[in-house]
C-alpha cells in the first residue's frame, strides 16, 4: 500500500503539486485523474521515487520513503516497481525479449527466463514476437511490450503514465484489460490519465 500525506512539490519557486490525503492498495487500480498540466505525472513521479517531494510523507508498506536514499530507491525500482510511460520506455534496437529481460543476449546463448519471457508476451498478445526488433513493432504493440516486461517482472508496484495517449480503440482496451489484470493479481496500479475509457477502469480515483 502507497499512503502520501500533504505531499507538496515547487518547481522554479511554484507550487505545482499539492496533495492532502492519497492511498493506493495492493489488488486495485487507482486514477491521478484531471486537466493537463494539473500535476497528475508529477505525482505518480514522486508516488514511484522519481522525483521528490518538497513536503509531506510518503510511505510504502509503512516505510516511510519520503526522503528515501539512492540504495532505497534503487532497490525499489529494481525490486518492486515497474513503470509504463507514454512513450513506451522501449529500446528501439533491441529484440521484444532483450527488452523484457533488459539485457542483450545473443541469439547463439542460453538465456535464462526466456520460458516466462515468452508466457509474458503470450499473455499481451505477442506470441512468437521473441526475437523481432522493437523498432518493428506498431505503438500500441509497444506498449503492450512494456506491460509484458512488468508481468515477467512480477513488479508489485506499477506506475502508469498516460498509458493509452496515442493509442487507437483497440489497442487502449487490451492495454486497459492487462493493467486491470495485473492489479487482480495483487499488484497496486497507479495510473495517472485523462482517458475515459481507463477511468472507468480504476478501482478509486
Amino acid at each position: 500500500m502507497i499512503e502520501a500525506e500533504n505531499l507538496e512539490v515547487d518547481k522554479g519557486g511554484t507550487p505545482v503539486l499539492s496533495v492532502a490525503s492519497f492511498t493506493a492498495k495492493a489488488g486495485a487500480v487507482t486514477g491521478l485523474i484531471g486537466p493537463s498540466g494539473c500535476g497528475k505525472s508529477t505525482m505518480l513521479n514522486c508516488l514511484g521515487l522519481l522525483e521528490p517531494a518538497d513536503r509531506g510523507t510518503l510511505r510504502i508498506d509503512g516505510v516511510d520513503l519520503t526522503r528515501p536514499s539512492n540504495a532505497q530507491r534503487r532497490k525499489f525500482w529494481k525490486d518492486r516497481a515497474a513503470f509504463v510511460f507514454q512513450d513506451y520506455g522501449i529500446i528501439e534496437d533491441w529484440t521484444a525479449q532483450e527488452n523484457i529481460l533488459l539485457r542483450r543476449t545473443s541469439r547463439f546463448t542460453r538465456t535464462r527466463g526466456t520460458d516466462s519471457v515468452r508466457e509474458a508476451l503470450d499473455f499481451v498478445g505477442l506470441t512468437g514476437r521473441e526475437q523481432e526488433t522493437a523498432s518493428y513493432l506498431s505503438g500500441g504493440e509497444k506498449q503492450r511490450l512494456s506491460i509484458a516486461r512488468t508481468l515477467h517482472k512480477k513488479a508489485s508496484y506499477i506506475f502508469a503514465d498516460e498509458p493509452t495517449a496515442s493509442l487507437d480503440a483497440e489497442n487502449r482496451r487490451r492495454v486497459i484489460e492487462l493493467l486491470a489484470t495485473c492489479a487482480a493479481g495483487g499488484a497496486t496500479v497507479i495510473v495517472a490519465t485523462h482517458d475515459d475509457d481507463m477511468i472507468r477502469a480504476c478501482n478509486t480515483t
